[in-house]
């Protein structure tokens, strides 16, 4: 299934609405350079919808690329879908899908900036077999192992 990148998005800190940057270095089994959930685990990386954040930006809420926490947002695929071990490329990066959604065991600073965090439901999280760089407008393909 091909899809857009529509934004990639860093931040600093765990628990915090990421900042949209321009391009993101992805490194083998670490994650993307410069970003707080990088390093030797299972959730490397982030992934949410582009239209999963519609429906809540027709609620109302005024978003950013990144207000969730999300690494990459995408367009043409519904992730909430996914299953653990399906590959996503985009460009020269290949992830592999390790958790759908996420369990919040406490309100951060994304929940109460959003009014509600749609990544339990609505996100994926990958590692990163394969690095590379992506940026905005990169195409992806969704596939099955």
């Amino acid at each position: 299934m091909k899809f857009k990148v529509e934004s990639v998005n860093i931040s600093a800190a765990k628990g915090v609405p990421k900042n949209e940057v321009a391009e993101i270095t992805l490194k083998e089994n670490f994650g993307i350079e410069g970003d707080a959930h990088a390093g030797p685990w299972h959730r490397q990386v982030s992934l949410l919808a582009a239209e999963a954040i519609d429906v809540m930006k027709n609620k109302g809420l005024a978003l950013s690329p990144g207000a969730f926490g999300e690494n990459i947002v995408t367009r043409g695929v519904d992730w909430s879908r996914a299953k653990v071990g399906e590959i996503i490329v985009i460009g020269p990066v290949e992830l592999e899908i390790t958790q759908i959604g996420k369990e919040c065991h406490s309100h951060c600073a994304i929940y109460y900036s959003a009014g509600e965090c749609i990544m339990p439901s609505q996100g994926v999280f990958a590692k990163v077999i394969k690095g590379g760089r992506i940026h905005a407008q990169s195409s992806g393909d969704y596939r099955i192992r």
